[in-house]
C-alpha cells in the first residue's frame, strides 16, 4: 500500500467513525460521511458523501502523499479538501472565467513531475471582447502552503472564440511521453467540428509550454490548425489515458442520443455532425447529417441511442475491488448513475448501471489512490462522493 493510499485511508476510516453526523467547516460546507447501499452485480455498493455544498463542482485531482483533493467550482473556485481539515477558502491566482450556463472553471490535472514542480494545469471558458467565449487552458504552481496558485500563464487558446455558453468540453491528460491532451467542445457550432482551420470539435494535443509536437497530424497542411490531433467531435466531457495500452480514450455527448466512446487516432474525422446516431432536441435531424456510417469518418467505438448525457471517465486498475477490474467508469448527468463497462483488451463487452437511486448528476469520475472511485455531483448543492464494493 502506497504512503499517499495509506493516509487517504486512515483519513476517513478516522473520520467517519470520529464523525458519525456532521462536522462543519463552513456556513454550507459540512462533512457527513452519511452512507447508502445499492445492489449490483457484483454484491452491495456503498456510497459515501464526504462533502457537500460544492456549487457545481465540474473536476477533481488527488495531490500527492496524502494532501488533500483538488476540487474545481464552475463559478471559478479551486478548493482542496482534506477529512481532517475540510474543505479550503478559495485558491487565489485562479484566472477569471466565463461563468455563464456551461461556462466557468472545468479541468484540473496535476503536471506529471507534480511532486518537484508543483504544476497543475486548468482548463475554463474565457471571454472576448466580442461577448463569445472559448476554452482555454493553463498552468501554474501551488503554493507550499496549498493557499494559491502562483505564475499562473495560459499555454492554449480555443480559436475562435464562438460560444454564447454551450460546449465548451473540456478535460485535460498528460499521456505516458508528457504531452497534453485537451478534449474541445463544439462550442454549439455544428459545422466548426469538420473545419480544421477552428479549433471546436477537436482533441488537441500539445506539449506542457504551449508548443506543437512536430510528429502532430496537421503539422504540415496549408490551413490547418497544428495543436490538432482528432477531428469531427461534439462536445468531450470524458477522457483518460488507458492504463493498460496507454491510448487516450475520450467521449463526447451527442445531441438527443447518439452519446460516443471513442479512441481518437491521429488525423481521423469522428463523424460529428455529418455522421451522428443521435437527432436534434425538437426530434428532428440534425441538418448536416448523413446518416450514422459516413464514408471517411470513423464510427464510434462505442454509443448510446438513448443519451445518459454522460462525463467524467476512470479506468479501474486497482486490486481493492477485484470484480471491477478492467472495467471504465462514467457518469451520467441524465442518466443520474455511474456507469460501469466492462473490457476486454479494448472491446466493450457490458455495461452495468450502479447507484441510480441516489437521483444525483454525476459530473467527473476518477479512480482514488485507496482504489474506492470518487464523484463529483453536478448540482447548487454538488456532494463529492466515495463509491466501493462491501467486501
Amino acid at each position: 500500500m502506497s504512503s499517499s493510499l495509506a493516509q487517504i485511508s486512515r483519513w476517513i476510516s478516522c473520520y467517519a467513525l470520529a464523525a458519525g453526523a456532521t462536522l462543519a467547516f463552513a456556513p454550507t460546507i459540512s462533512v457527513s460521511y452519511a452512507a447508502s447501499l445499492h445492489e449490483s452485480e457484483h454484491g452491495q455498493v456503498q456510497v459515501e458523501e464526504l462533502v457537500q455544498g460544492l456549487e457545481h463542482p465540474w473536476a477533481m485531482a488527488f495531490l500527492p502523499e496524502g494532501a488533500g483533493v483538488l476540487i474545481t467550482e464552475r463559478p471559478g473556485r479551486l478548493r482542496i479538501w482534506r477529512p481532517d481539515a475540510g474543505l479550503s477558502e478559495p485558491i487565489a491566482g485562479v484566472p477569471d472565467v466565463y461563468s455563464r450556463s456551461q461556462g466557468g472553471l472545468l479541468d484540473v490535472v496535476l503536471t506529471p513531475d507534480f511532486s518537484e514542480s508543483r504544476e497543475i494545469v486548468l482548463s475554463y471558458a474565457e471571454d472576448s471582447k466580442e461577448g463569445r467565449a472559448g476554452t482555454a487552458v493553463g498552468i501554474g504552481r501551488l503554493s507550499e502552503d496549498h493557499t494559491r496558485l502562483e505564475d499562473f500563464k495560459v499555454i492554449f487558446r480555443q480559436e475562435p472564440k464562438l460560444s454564447s455558453g454551450q460546449h465548451f468540453g473540456s478535460r485535460l491528460v498528460f499521456d505516458k511521453e508528457g504531452y497534453l491532451f485537451i478534449a474541445l467542445g463544439d462550442n454549439n457550432q455544428r459545422s466548426t467540428a469538420q473545419d480544421l482551420d477552428k479549433h471546436q470539435g477537436k482533441v488537441i494535443r500539445i506539449r506542457r509550454d504551449g508548443s506543437t509536437p512536430p510528429d502532430n497530424p496537421f503539422v504540415s497542411r496549408e490551413g490547418a490548425r497544428p495543436e490538432i490531433w482528432s477531428y469531427g467531435h461534439r462536445n468531450q466531457q470524458g477522457a483518460a489515458l488507458n492504463p493498460w495500452t496507454h491510448r487516450l480514450w475520450t467521449h463526447e455527448h451527442g445531441a438527443r442520443g447518439g452519446d460516443e466512446v471513442n479512441i481518437p487516432e491521429a488525423g481521423k474525422n469522428y463523424g460529428w455532425p455529418i455522421a451522428t446516431h443521435g437527432v436534434n432536441y425538437s426530434g428532428l435531424p440534425i441538418p448536416e447529417s448523413r446518416g450514422e456510417k459516413v464514408e471517411g469518418t470513423e464510427p464510434p467505438h462505442y454509443y448510446w441511442k438513448t443519451s445518459p448525457a454522460i462525463s467524467g471517465m476512470a479506468f479501474y486498475n486497482d486490486q481493492r475491488f477485484p470484480a471491477w477490474d478492467k472495467s471504465l467508469f462514467i457518469g451520467g448527468l441524465k442518466s443520474r448513475d455511474l456507469i460501469r463497462l466492462q473490457l476486454q483488451g479494448d472491446e466493450i463487452v457490458h455495461e452495468e448501471r450502479l447507484i441510480g437511486k441516489l437521483n444525483k448528476r454525476i459530473r467527473d469520475v476518477r479512480l482514488g489512490p485507496d482504489g474506492f472511485i470518487y464523484l463529483l455531483t453536478d448540482e447548487d448543492n454538488g456532494a463529492l462522493l466515495r463509491v466501493g464494493l462491501m467486501q
